[in-house]
């Protein structure tokens, strides 16, 4: 009965809103009171209580439910900026989503906004997704690796995506044949499993990251884009010395061992608590 209790308690902390509303992931709507999104080959319905409800009855931990929330608050509370993004946003939680969704939507993500990568994915599951109807609504269910791998450059390239096309379907190749296996990155270490999945064209350090913490496991991974840096350069000049905009693969991989030097191995939650708060502190759109 404790156990149950404190499942229950910890299911009522989740911040529905603002975890789909955080950067995370593209393909959701919200009708009434439920949040609808594609998962891959699967349909989720999430109400307000973080209950989740499958088209294909699957039991995911979408919102990592199994992670240790205190001891993850209490490791990267490091400082008064990360507290206040904690205290304004608390319920935000890392998505555990399907991978090979994710690595494409990353890939789709570079050089864009949330808009343009949400309508360009959108184009992408009804171009080559199954049409599906759930809960009294037509869906897309996103196209799997194989699917993905078989048709053109130019058919992905009208989706929306431009240069990024051939990157979508090496990456869907490489995953179809099996150079890379989404459950042994699960498996490895995060360098291990960021080395391997840059191996995949148009994947960089940040791509690799987001892919990383969002949906293999990798809770240290920091993805630094020009938010994060901007953030760090406002917040953390003291600590991370950043003195460019832009910054190089050595200097990624350093000023990342000093991030999870500083925030802990959960230093992944530090970054969407930082990320989400200056977002909404700049009054950017999400979905």
């Amino acid at each position: 009965m404790k156990k149950l209790l404190c499942e229950m308690q910890i299911k009522q902390t989740i911040d529905v809103e603002n975890s789909i509303n955080s950067g995370q992931v593209f393909l959701w709507r919200k009708n009434n009171d439920f949040w609808y999104g594609v998962n891959g080959q699967d349909v989720l319905q999430i109400n307000s209580n973080g209950k989740i409800e499958s088209l294909k009855n699957n039991n995911t931990d979408f919102f990592r439910n199994k992670d240790n929330f205190d001891e993850i608050i209490k490791s990267i509370s490091k400082d008064k900026t990360v507290k206040t993004a904690v205290e304004k946003f608390a319920g935000l939680r890392i998505i555990n989503q399907d991978p090979f969704q994710c690595i494409i939507s990353f890939i789709v993500s570079s050089n864009s906004n949330i808009q343009k990568i949400k309508k360009s994915l959108e184009n992408i599951s009804e171009k080559f997704g199954e049409s599906i109807e759930y809960k009294n609504q037509e869906f897309f269910l996103f196209p799997n690796a194989e699917t993905i791998s078989k048709i053109s450059i130019n058919e992905i390239k009208k989706c929306g995506v431009g240069y990024r096309a051939k990157f979508i379907k090496e990456a869907a190749k490489m995953i179809s044949s099996q150079k890379i296996v989404i459950e042994d990155l699960k498996t490895l270490s995060y360098v291990d499993a960021k080395k391997k999945i840059c191996t995949i064209p148009g994947i960089g350090n940040k791509v690799a990251d987001c892919i990383l913490l969002f949906s293999l496991d990798k809770l240290e991974a920091f993805p630094l884009d020009r938010w994060m840096i901007r953030i760090l350069e406002k917040y953390y000049s003291d600590k991370f010395q950043l003195y460019t905009k832009t910054i190089t693969e050595k200097q990624y991989e350093s000023i990342h061992e000093k991030i999870v030097d500083y925030f802990g191995p959960y230093a992944g939650y530090a970054q969407q608590f930082l990320f989400k708060m200056e977002r909404e502190n700049y009054q950017k759109k999400w979905l």
